[in-house]
């Protein structure tokens, strides 16, 4: 039947039937579908042109007018690129690359350039695909483009962002707003001694020992006022199955906004940090030896200001005391020491000096009475004249009035918990031994510490055996 004869059938209808809707654009849902559509392609952000199967450009949105400055008014229904948004050199060229897409499967990716409004060159990536018809067979094909600038940034983020979470040499964690992990790299689950997945969504107090509520409040820091200057170094407690180890962590941190929000909204914060531990020990013990050996520097010269070799060996005790110790002691043997003889009488320790143990104050010198010190069978002084070497001792764990029990029975102020015993050798012989004592406050002597305490004995002892030879020459 003609065109004519339809629409004569048509004006022959009765006033009271109405007419059939046809399919396409005549029913209210049609318009309605269309106007989605344009709102779906305009609001995309990348650039999207579509062809029918002759190659006649069908639509066009937003960011292809942004991009190119074509309107959709002035690309819809041009034949291909050529004349306008291709150079005619390269038209050819560029066409049969698109519509290929149109025999191939799956999408096509191309690069090349495309003409601007004004007249500029712009590199595109473009993506293609068919688009298949009621029967099936190819209807067109719809071609997505982006600025092959902004396509590589794109790909450097992602490419940046699987590297730091697979490859990276320091730690990265994400925490979202709620301060809980929600991706941990490799690097970062070793140094939290956890899995990778074990450690997300826990608070952070479950996986450190140590350290967490300082962490917790440079992340809530970073959410509220963005990310710090500077990096900054946390000491961390981390369990492990040895006990928990103490570390350094040098951490840097990042507030994360979503790009697709008019205004920021905090995602997290991305925390980045290194383990400094072994450097920062290093650069403590280097800032510990230069201090004590300034120490031992200006108590030399203090001491050889002193007419009383006496008074001297208290100056000595004096400077080793800053940053090292609370109280300290001096005792001399009282008579042979038993390593210069095999036959000699059981060692006797006489007090010489004492640092005030009710306050801070100058060593005082004791002694004049010459009575001996009570101390116990097996006490870390005795000890240490009977090895001719030093000793350590600590409380341990105990309640607190085992601990004042423990340093009374030693003769020892009742504050004490930690000890270093480091005997006074000159001329080959054994004079004494001087004792270091730490309060509750401090960390138990350790090896270094011991070192230190040799010089200093060492130099104690020259000086009392000095004051000894006085005395002998004035008796």
């Amino acid at each position: 039947m003609s065109a004519s004869r339809r629409r004569g059938a048509t004006d022959e209808l009765g006033p009271d039937e109405p007419e059939p809707e046809r399919d396409g654009s005549q029913g209210p849902d049609a318009h309605d579908g269309s106007d989605l559509l344009a709102a779906l392609l305009d609001g995309m952000d990348a650039a999207l042109c579509a062809f029918d199967a002759d190659g006649v450009v069908t639509h066009w949105n937003r960011e292809a007018e942004r991009i190119l400055g074509w309107t959709a008014a002035e690309a819809v229904g041009r034949h291909g690129f050529a004349g306008w948004a291709v150079r005619s050199a390269d038209a050819e060229e560029v066409e049969g690359r698109l519509m290929s897409a149109m025999h191939a499967p799956g999408r096509q990716v191309h690069e090349f350039a495309l003409l601007t409004k004004d007249g500029g060159r712009v590199l595109v990536r473009t993506q293609s695909a068919v688009v298949h018809g009621p029967d099936g067979k190819p209807a067109g094909l719809y071609c997505a483009f982006s600025e092959v600038h902004a396509q590589i940034d794109l790909e450097r983020s992602i490419a940046l962002s699987e590297a730091l979470f697979e490859d990276a040499f320091w730690g990265v964690v994400l925490v979202d707003a709620d301060l809980r992990p929600a991706v941990v790299n490799p690097y970062a689950a070793q140094a939290l001694g956890i899995g990778r997945t074990a450690a997300l969504g826990r608070p952070l107090g479950e996986l450190l020992a140590q350290g967490a509520e300082e962490l917790e409040s440079a992340l809530t820091h970073v959410l509220a006022e963005g990310a710090p200057p500077a990096p900054a170094e946390l000491w961390v407690g981390v369990r492990t199955a040895e006990g928990d180890r103490r570390r350094c962590w040098r951490s840097g941190f990042v507030r994360l906004a979503s790009p697709l929000a008019e205004e920021p909204v905090p995602l997290g914060v991305a925390w980045l940090f290194a383990d400094v531990t072994e450097a920062k020990q290093g650069e403590q013990e280097a800032a510990l030896l230069r201090f004590r050996g300034n120490q031992l520097h200006r108590a030399a010269r203090a001491a050889a200001e002193c007419e009383d070799p006496a008074e001297a060996a208290t100056v000595h005790l004096d400077f080793a005391l800053a940053g090292f110790a609370d109280h300290a002691l001096i005792d001399r043997v009282a008579g042979v020491a038993p390593a210069d003889s095999e036959t000699a009488a059981p060692v006797r320790l006489v007090r010489v000096a004492a640092t005030p143990s009710g306050g801070p104050g100058p060593s005082l010198l004791t002694g004049q009475a010459g009575l001996p010190v009570r101390y116990g069978t097996g006490h870390p002084a005795l000890q240490c004249v009977e090895r001719v070497g030093s000793v350590r001792a600590s409380v341990g764990s105990v309640p607190a009035d085992r601990a004042r029990e423990w340093a009374e029975a030693r003769q020892w102020p009742s504050d004490t918990v930690h000890a270093l015993c480091a005997v006074l050798r000159s001329r080959g012989r054994t004079l004494g031994v001087v004792t270091f004592l730490r309060g509750s406050g401090r960390a138990p002597f350790e090896r270094a510490d011991a070192a230190y305490a040799e010089d200093v004995a060492a130099r104690i002892a020259a000086v009392l055996d000095l004051a000894l030879l006085a005395k002998d020459a004035r008796a």
